[in-house]
């Protein structure tokens, strides 16, 4: 139980330092932080950020952010950039150098070099009175007063105020640069949020067969359109080629339940009039939400009357929209 205990304990801990170091965090952004956002915005070059150690991590992961939400950014390892990779540095790019002590012997070095080269430096440190932080064109301060481990010795409260940081550094450029949700499917067109933002039903239900028959057609004929077509319904679109109702296995599975007289029965029996349709053009994530409200799986793809195809939850599962 004291073994259990202590792993309890020192969890919290944990949690209650680096949540109390967010806190604290929230006084960094003043006057000077929308200074540096400013000058970001209006550089003309890229925002390179360097690191060692863990806060060369915390950089890479402040790049990915940056470069998905509209602010062009690449990562430069601190030991890697005085051995060549201060090549990819170009007069007009900003540098952003994080380090927790500001101190570090590669910063010590870098840092004289960047002022050489003319470019504006930014730098993240918890230490505004370091050699980084008196260095530094623009100061973004990370206050820590400890580690989260017992030891006080492992970045964690110092890496998650420098991913915290970073995190308000690219939100807030992304509100001033106004950058939208279309702007963000623009950078990430592979993904599932991509997905929710630009594919439309049109990209998907011409892939599917297009299953119809007419208000007259009887029982069996309509029973082999929809088991050939395999999405569980077909439309039925009467003279004027208007859409007319739907069937769906369920409807099929009621009326075979009630009606003796199977002979008798024709698809403007048992069909639903006035069917949930969606547009062409509507995003396929609108057509997910319909089906959802409406406990369906497939919806007619309709536009004035005129029957076009059907689309399928299916096909959205397959798009990985679900």
């Amino acid at each position: 139980m004291k073994e259990e205990k202590t792993i309890i304990n020192t969890a919290l801990e944990t949690i209650n330092i680096e949540a109390e170091t967010l806190l604290e965090l929230r006084n960094s952004i003043d006057e000077n932080f929308v200074t540096c956002i400013k000058a970001i915005f209006n550089s003309k070059g890229r925002l390179i950020i360097s690191g060692i150690g863990k806060s060369a991590i915390v950089g890479q992961k402040i790049v990915a952010t940056l470069n998905s939400t509209g602010t062009a950014s690449l990562f430069m390892h601190a030991a890697d950039a005085i051995h060549g990779d201060l090549g990819m540095i170009r007069p007009n790019d900003m540098l952003l150098c994080i380090s927790k002590s500001g101190e570090t012997a590669e910063i010590k070095v870098l840092v004289p070099l960047l002022k050489n080269m003319g470019n504006q430096l930014i730098g993240m440190t918890s230490r505004p009175e370091s050699f980084l932080g008196k260095q530094s064109d623009f100061l973004l301060h990370t206050p820590i007063r400890k580690e989260a481990d017992p030891n006080n010795l492992a970045p964690t409260a110092s890496t998650t105020a420098q991913m915290a940081l970073g995190d308000a550094l690219a939100t807030a450029l992304l509100a001033y640069r106004g950058f939208s949700a279309k702007d963000f499917a623009k950078v990430h067109p592979g993904g599932a949020l991509g997905k929710q933002l630009y594919l439309r039903v049109k990209d998907i239900y011409e892939q599917n067969e297009k299953p119809v028959v007419h208000p007259d057609t009887n029982l069996q004929l309509t029973i082999m359109e929809i088991s050939s077509n395999r999405l569980g319904a077909t439309a039925v679109v009467n003279d004027k080629g208007k859409l007319a109702g739907i069937i769906t296995d369920g409807d099929l599975r009621r009326m075979l339940s009630s009606q003796p007289d199977l002979l008798k029965v024709y698809a403007k029996d048992i069909m639903t009039k006035k069917p949930k349709t969606i547009a062409r053009d509507a995003l396929a994530i609108k057509a997910l939400d319909v089906m959802s409200k409406n406990s369906i799986t497939q919806l007619v793809v309709a536009e004035g009357g005129k029957y076009y195809g059907f689309i399928h939850l299916h096909d959205l599962l397959r798009e990985g929209l679900v």
